[in-house]
């Protein structure tokens, strides 16, 4: 609600400053004294928010190069930021899933046409992010020969929320009819990663598999003296649960083709002939002379 009053506040600022040609003090000058109080107060709040924003990015910054949990956050809002091509945002930093999706894409259908093997695609948060837009980009022959594994996975948290038309609830829907089997892992501890929320269809499973436990033992005992440590976002490749879910997708995918074998060309054995055998004269093969 605050975002969008700020938002609509500062589309009417700039409206009027580009219609009167004046600053929203001046404006308003002459008019109503609430509507002239307001643009004020709106002016000089802009001034002031400005300023607090450097504050808080010099802020911030001198707080990452100390702080590794909140240099773990303005990675993770960086990877959103810079996830999008320059096209959607031109003044963004340059986007690196233009290069990293095409190359992953290559290297799973160059590896499945090489040895015909299948794939089970891993991919941790952002990572989840760019293992789902490589599978959209791969041929149906190549998709039917990988599995897709997402854990703490922001696919719909926060890209279905904010960018439905590309992750909402009907392309998520779309790509789990059209990967051949997708499990999604998640814990109700973690801030970044949830659920997508797929039902289960036909001979086709829920692709959620949650919450899992965390943490992974509760207590105190032989076993495990110290309390176990919240996991949250992290360490998910540490749960039994993962290994047993990347076996059964291994288990799921068709097997692999046998390779198709070739009878060797057999070379004509020169028969000896017998003793009581009449010999066939043998012409030269050079000229001769006389």
């Amino acid at each position: 609600t605050l975002s969008g009053a700020a938002l609509l506040l500062g589309a009417a600022a700039v409206a009027g400053s580009w219609l009167s040609g004046a600053v929203p003090g001046q404006a308003a000058e002459g008019s109503n004294s609430l509507l002239e109080s307001v643009a004020d107060t709106a002016q000089a709040l802009g001034s002031w928010l400005i300023g607090l924003g450097f504050i808080l990015f010099v802020t911030w910054g001198r707080r990452a190069y100390r702080d590794p949990s909140a240099r773990r956050t303005i990675g993770i809002l960086w990877d959103v930021g810079t996830f999008w091509p320059r096209a959607a945002h031109p003044f963004a930093p340059p986007c690196y899933a233009e290069r990293a999706v095409p190359d992953l894409t290559w290297r799973i259908a160059s590896w499945t046409a090489r040895t015909g093997g299948r794939l089970v695609l891993c991919g941790h948060s952002q990572g989840s992010v760019l293992a789902a837009s490589a599978v959209w980009q791969l041929r149906p022959a190549t998709r039917r020969r990988v599995a897709l594994l997402t854990y703490g996975s922001p696919l719909e948290r926060l890209y279905g929320r904010w960018f439905p038309a590309y992750f909402g609830a009907g392309p998520l829907a779309g790509l789990s009819k059209e990967v051949h089997c997708w499990r999604n892992l998640w814990r109700a501890t973690d801030p970044i990663g949830g659920p997508v929320r797929i039902p289960a269809d036909g001979d086709r499973p829920e692709v959620d598999r949650g919450p899992l436990k965390d943490p992974l033992a509760y207590g105190r005992s032989a076993r495990h003296p110290l309390p176990e440590p919240i996991l949250g976002h992290s360490a998910y490749q540490t749960d039994p649960v993962f290994t047993e879910e990347r076996d059964a997708l291994l288990d799921r995918l068709p097997p692999a083709p046998l390779p198709r074998q070739t009878s060797p060309r057999r070379t004509p054995r020169h028969r000896t002939p017998r003793r009581d055998e009449p010999q066939r004269p043998q012409g030269s093969s050079g000229r001769s002379s006389g």
